[in-house]
């Protein structure tokens, strides 16, 4: 619970520069100034799922090292590979895999 007799210092009207707003925020909280804030609109979109996998150092050195001479990004060549090799094990069509890019 906050406490209400507690003094808010009033924010500048200006700062001089970053480090000085940063560090008037590092030691304020923000929750103590909402009368001083305002709603803006924000339009995002869903653009994909990533996800984490363990692999073996040596594993991830030569994916870097394939994926520099594809010209490719390492995540785009492991999907790719995952992909390739999942479709011969378990015999599933490439056009089910590529529903999930």
């Amino acid at each position: 619970m906050k406490d209400k007799s507690k003094s808010i210092e009033p924010i500048p009207e200006e700062f001089s520069s970053y480090e000085e707003a940063a560090e008037f925020w590092d030691t304020h909280d923000t929750t103590d100034y909402l009368a001083a804030s305002r709603t803006v609109p924000v339009k995002s979109e869903f653009r994909g799922r990533y996800y984490e996998i363990e692999i073996e150092a040596s594993v991830a050195e030569a994916l870097h090292s394939q994926a520099k001479q594809q010209g490719v990004s390492p995540g785009s060549l492991a999907s790719e590979l995952l992909r390739q090799q999942l479709t011969i094990m378990s015999g599933v069509a490439k056009s089910q895999l590529t529903a999930f890019r």
